[in-house]
């Protein structure tokens, strides 16, 4: 269904993507971002679900900076390396947030255009409604929201949090949902990557509940 891309941010840096176009009536746009894993097989699936909905999507590979093409699953080594080059895309969020901007030039032409993102990605899509023109945000277990609390989104925003994920505590979900309630905060019975179905902590009844939430928010944005 999708096609790799290249894109060029503004400061000259290309990067690979993965493009979806939308399936019968387009709806508007939406930027998947990645995990820790990057493009991988269940990103891009992500991307096409998307698609078949009706929104022109794409995927944009933000860990190109530190090496091409980074695909990787999800056993323990693997995360460990994707946890590397998470620290090290951290250390560089002009440059995510130049490559995410990239991505969203190359889907801006239908006029609405949302962000949704998993693990790492939930924390950039924070970013992203913050620090970009969007029209709608739906973070999925973004750990490192906490760190940016002080940046208020510019767009409707809704997260999503798993009660029994270790890796982001409920005391810090609770500072964020206090300090901006303008912001839907849902936790659900569930662990930190809930919604990837090839992982074993995927829980359908959270993923569903989440993808639902998240289509509603998309199906209201309005037009620039």
């Amino acid at each position: 269904m999708g096609q790799d891309i290249t894109l060029t941010a503004a400061d000259g840096h290309q990067l690979g993507a993965y493009l979806c176009e939308a399936e019968g009536e387009c709806r508007g746009s939406v930027i998947v971002v990645q995990e820790i894993f990057g493009v991988n097989v269940h990103i891009r699936d992500v991307a096409e679900r998307y698609a078949a909905l009706g929104y022109k999507t794409i995927a944009p590979a933000l860990y190109d900076r530190l090496e091409r093409n980074f695909q990787t699953g999800y056993e323990p080594d693997d995360i460990a390396r994707g946890r590397d080059f998470k620290t090290a895309a951290n250390e560089n969020l002009d440059g995510v947030m130049a490559d995410m901007e990239a991505a969203h030039a190359a889907v801006a032409d239908t006029g609405k255009v949302g962000v949704t993102g998993f693990c790492w990605g939930g924390f950039v899509v924070w970013l992203a409604a913050c620090r970009m023109d969007i029209q709608a945000a739906a973070g999925y277990y973004g750990g490192g929201i906490i760190d940016v609390n002080t940046e208020t989104p510019n767009c409707p925003t809704i997260l999503h949090f798993g009660e029994r994920d270790q890796s982001i505590p409920l005391s810090d979900v609770d500072v964020i949902a206090k300090a901006h309630p303008e912001v839907a905060v849902h936790i659900y019975q569930a662990d930190h990557g809930f919604h990837c179905d090839m992982r074993g902590t995927f829980d359908p009844r959270a993923a569903n509940i989440a993808g639902m939430r998240t289509i509603r928010l998309f199906d209201g944005m309005q037009a620039k």
